[in-house]
């Protein structure tokens, strides 16, 4: 609900977390931390996580400000007189990465990623590259990329998706699949089992309606196709695939005899072939019958020799279908794992097929655009693979639904990029000031290329000849207080134009007070630049200044005050184009 308000038990769970997490990492308390611990606490308040997450800024704040003014004692003191609970030390179990696959043997292991190729990989896509490609590397064992691509009409493949799958799960998994296999390339092969299985009565040629198995099925009664001889059922099957034959889509499709008692209506006589009018983009119209997901899928995994499955939960009654067929055939299942449904706050409503609708009708700009969860748009945005592999394997493979916020991935991401990223100074919608520097000694300004790492140098900004024109963002320069130039000089604004810009004053080069400290670019090392962010759910081009640097595209950097961002290329103005990452 948008308008759920935390009522006064939360309120004092809250500041109790935010307190002791405060506590414990020395008045750096992060909010994902804090909301984990109160989720864990209280399971009522998760249909609440994302507005339970935009309300923790000012308990945790506060916790980290006490902190930081009176030291830890005085955490301490709150806590001993609100919840003494949390005073106790905190003992967290918790499995180092993934668990062990089962009946796992070195050098055996045969994994699979399967994706429809109707659009790009999405974050939620990325889950099953990582977690499968970490198993097959563990164990020496083999990937594979599998386009389950046979389903013509409902998820229609996309040419360039098999390209754009084939680069993210390179990047993701940090190697390329050990066989690519796309199964509409293969369809000789599952027509061949098809044709088998109906030859061994563990299929039949059906041409109910759909309307009157379902009925059948709810009924828990036979379908009369049931009792067709193992000879019709051959001859129907000639038929399905007869170009110039009778049958029109839908009106006869391959069952598995698996019988109609099951007390699960699924795996009541499922589908497993079907005849399909439209062409395929790679195959065109050389085929008339094709597999149902379930069978193509099933029929490939005992080819390839596949010995671990791992897929959502949500897809158990696949498996329980498809352990019917191995066991008519004679083959043995592989070891299969689930996990539980991942909701990500910020992406919880996005879908493949949805997003291609939006993006067809002017929603979003492209598959890359920055506000959609695709892979293409988080690497667009400068995300690191290692921070992505890290938030999956970290969540594990727990068949428990859960529901976690962006900032989870985004602080996995700071740390990755942190590292790396050069510091530069962005200022949007500029300001000019000019300042008198006759009576100062500098020369220019020395600033660190990274301000944690001396190593990698420094940034030299000369100050030119006097005046001085300095740009600074317009949020800044209304303030009517004096302001600090970072690693530069404490100065007054007078608000008073000439034909330059505003006129300025220097007040000090040592920095004396606890004046608001403010970035800044001189103009001879100022160039246009527009930064691609999001605001409110619409996508912002703001144009500013950035400093002038010879970073390639590609190169994430940090921008003061702005979070972080990445050089993306030229706009036709000129101007140096980034897109932001995150906070």
């Amino acid at each position: 609900m948008s308008d759920w308000i935390p009522d006064e038990d939360t309120i004092r769970l809250i500041r109790k977390y935010a307190m002791q997490n405060a506590l414990e990492y020395d008045g750096k308390g992060q909010a994902n931390s804090v909301q984990g611990r109160i989720l864990g606490e209280v399971a009522e308040l998760r249909e609440h996580a994302k507005h339970l997450f935009s309300v923790l800024g000012p308990a945790i704040d506060e916790a980290n400000q006490l902190w930081n003014d009176e030291g830890p004692k005085a955490v301490k003191a709150v806590l001993e007189a609100e919840a003494p609970d949390a005073l106790e030390k905190r003992v967290k179990e918790r499995r180092e990465g993934l668990p062990e696959l089962p009946n796992a043997d070195k050098g055996k292991v045969i994994l699979r990623f399967a994706p429809n190729p109707n659009g790009p990989l999405t974050l939620g896509h990325s889950r099953g590259v990582i977690i499968n490609s970490h198993y097959a590397e563990k164990y020496d064992g083999k990937m594979i990329l599998r386009y389950d691509d046979t389903d013509t009409k409902i998820k229609r493949p996309e040419l360039k998706a098999y390209d754009w799958i084939r680069e993210d799960f390179t990047w993701l998994a940090g190697r390329k699949p050990d066989i690519i296999l796309e199964a509409s390339a293969r369809m000789s092969e599952y027509l061949t089992h098809a044709k088998q299985f109906i030859e061994e009565d563990y299929m039949y040629v059906c041409t109910c309606t759909a309307d009157e198995f379902k009925q059948l099925r709810n009924d828990q009664q036979e379908c009369p196709c049931r009792a067709n001889s193992t000879l019709k059922n051959s001859d129907l099957w000639d038929q399905m695939n007869d170009k110039e034959g009778g049958f029109n889509e839908g009106d006869a499709v391959v069952r598995v005899r698996t019988g109609m008692d099951h007390t699960n209506p699924a795996l009541r006589d499922w589908p497993a072939l079907r005849i399909q009018r439209a062409g395929h983009p790679k195959v065109g119209e050389k085929y008339r019958v094709w597999p149902l997901l379930d069978f193509q899928s099933a029929v490939e995994d005992h080819i390839q020799e596949v010995t671990h499955i791992i897929r959502g939960k949500d897809l158990m009654d696949s498996t329980r279908k498809q352990k019917l067929l191995y066991k008519m055939a004679g083959w043995n299942y592989p070891e299969t794992l689930y996990w539980g449904r991942v909701k990500v706050h910020e992406f919880g409503g996005f879908s493949t097929s949805q997003m291609k609708i939006d993006i067809e009708n002017g929603n979003f700009e492209g598959w890359d655009d920055p506000r959609l969860p695709t892979l293409r748009a988080l690497r667009r945005r400068g995300y690191d693979a290692q921070a992505i592999r890290q938030f999956w394997i970290d969540l594990g493979l727990t068949q428990k639904d859960i529901s976690v916020p962006m900032s989870t991935l985004n602080s996995l991401n700071a740390k990755a990029v942190d590292v790396e990223a050069p510091r530069l100074s962005f200022v949007r919608d500029p300001r000019t000031v000019i300042l008198d520097i006759t009576e100062i000694e500098l020369t220019n300004v020395t600033l660190p290329v990274h301000p944690e790492h001396p190593a990698k140098g420094v940034r030299e900004w000369p100050l030119g000849d006097n005046p001085l024109k300095v740009k600074i963002t317009s949020e800044d320069f209304s303030s009517a207080e004096g302001r600090r130039l970072k690693d530069f000089a404490t100065i007054s604004i007078n608000h008073q134009e000439t034909e330059q810009g505003w006129k300025g004053e220097i007040i000090h080069i040592e920095r004396v007070d606890d004046t608001p400290i403010i970035h800044w670019l001189p103009s001879n090392m100022a160039q246009p630049a527009v930064l691609v962010l999001e605001e409110d759910g619409e996508l912002v081009s703001a144009e500013g200044l950035l400093e002038i640097n010879d970073y390639p595209d590609g190169t994430v950097v940090q921008l003061e005050r702005m979070g972080f961002a990445i050089l993306e290329g030229t706009e036709e103005n000129g101007a140096r184009r980034l897109v932001r990452l995150h906070g």
